[in-house]
């Protein structure tokens, strides 16, 4: 079982721009300020060169990585998971695979994809308010959804889908174990400050929530 401490803050990659030095440099500032978790998602990267990314990745951070889709690249770099889209190989037929520790997690954004959430540690679940940083995301299903999803499914959820530090703290309270962002961390100047802004947020109770 997962340890939901470690889906707190997932930080997303989003591209090479800076070269996989920079990229990683990014990833490590990211983890200063607060990241429990990197993801690495690339989906424009040619295979042999996200399993040397992964790889190095691996070797120098300190927090767990999941890889987006490739659950060959993951297992081939010693990454320490997955994350499956729903049009990816089924968590259960991973599960068969690959070491007991191996974490996976699922997309889900509907009623129709928690069945493949059979088989998943945690399910990320989106996306929660509006995004730009993936094209095929969707309409945002808002908190409510995300709320009545996460019963559901009965699994750690991480929200996803337009996460800031202004909304990250509706997310924790509708039942989030944590949150993930791609925009908020590295699609910022300061990958360090971004995910800061978001570890805070989401340590921080709620006004609607303050005792009084």
């Amino acid at each position: 079982m997962i340890d939901p401490d470690i889906l707190r803050v997932v930080a997303i990659t989003n591209n090479i721009r800076d070269g996989q030095a920079g990229l990683t440099a990014r990833a490590l500032a990211a983890i200063r300020g607060g990241a429990t978790c990197v993801q690495l998602r690339l989906k424009d990267v040619q295979p042999r060169d996200l399993i040397e990314i992964a790889r190095e990745m691996v070797r120098v951070l300190p927090v767990p990585l999941i890889v987006n889709d490739r659950a060959d690249i993951a297992i081939a770099a010693g990454a320490s998971g997955v994350h499956l889209g729903a049009d990816d190989v089924p968590a259960v037929t991973i599960r068969t695979i690959v070491p007991q520790q191996f974490i996976i997690g699922v997309s889900v954004g509907s009623d129709d994809e928690i069945a493949g959430a059979s088989g998943a540690d945690y399910v990320g679940i989106g996306p929660v308010f509006a995004t730009v940083s993936k094209g095929d995301a969707g309409d945002p299903v808002g908190t409510a959804e995300f709320a009545r999803l996460a019963a559901r499914i009965g699994l750690p959820a991480v929200a996803i889908g337009g996460i800031s530090a202004a909304n990250a703290r509706l997310a924790m309270d509708a039942g989030a174990c944590g949150i993930a962002s791609i925009a908020a961390i590295f699609g910022v100047s300061d990958p360090a400050a971004g995910a800061r802004a978001l570890r805070s947020a989401t340590e921080t109770s709620h006004p609607a929530r303050a005792p009084h």
